[in-house]
């Protein structure tokens, strides 16, 4: 991977930029999340000094070092949920992506301190109905957002989903077009909630994403370079 890490970053933008253009959708419609699990936290101040006020981890450990050292940073849970991490979660992040079941956003809702307002959930979805992915299924999905959606101490704002990788671009935007029918239906399904989020694409998936109406994409490889073993 060519580049500093500014530049990398930059890029990202750039394919961001050009995608939305691409896609007839405004430039500012999609929201970079740099995810930066396992990376230094010199390496986030780096971005941050671009700009990039988003962050997304996955491992609570090391997410809670990162988040005291910058607590004005806006930071993103997108890891699995084990029930007995919750409680961190409730209490040190803005936003999680992975709420996979209805236990684990119970759990949030009891767990997330009234002074902080309103965590802001996405609920992930396997769009590929994949055996080794967790998510609800789009026949799960329904029941359980009308419950979650009236849990206190949360705000549904809308899906997420890691479909399976494909490499050509219109089998890429299969899956997205998928979520996208889904966020509508969850739209018109619970028209008084803020739903407008949908989390979707990566690394190397962002233009078919953005062409289906992402309007958040994770992107961690593509910035930050390989992750790191831990």
């Amino acid at each position: 991977m060519t580049g500093s890490l500014t530049e990398r970053y930059q890029t990202v933008l750039d394919r961001i930029k050009r995608a939305t253009e691409q896609a007839g959708r405004h430039a500012h419609s999609v929201q970079l999340l740099a995810v930066s699990k396992t990376k230094p936290i010199e390496a986030i101040e780096q971005i941050a000094q671009q700009g990039q006020t988003a962050f997304g981890e996955n491992y609570v450990q090391e997410a809670l070092q990162k988040i005291a050292q910058h607590p004005d940073l806006e930071w993103h849970f997108i890891g699995p949920i084990q029930s007995n991490k919750t409680k961190p979660i409730a209490e040190h992040f803005q936003w999680v992506h992975s709420v996979d079941r209805l236990k684990i956003a119970q759990r949030l809702s009891a767990q997330r301190p009234e002074s902080l307002g309103p965590l802001n959930i996405l609920l992930e979805v396997n769009v590929s109905n994949e055996p080794s992915k967790s998510g609800f299924t789009e026949e799960e999905l329904f029941a359980a957002a009308h419950e979650i959606a009236h849990l206190p101490n949360l705000k549904l704002r809308g899906l997420m989903a890691i479909p399976q990788i494909a490499t050509q671009f219109e089998e890429q935007r299969k899956p997205f077009a998928q979520m996208r029918r889904l966020l509508s239906q969850l739209q018109n399904q619970l028209p008084d909630c803020q739903i407008d989020t949908l989390s979707m694409g990566m690394s190397g998936d962002l233009e078919a994403a953005i062409m289906e109406g992402a309007t958040m994409v994770r992107i961690g490889t593509d910035i930050f370079g390989q992750r790191e073993k831990r």
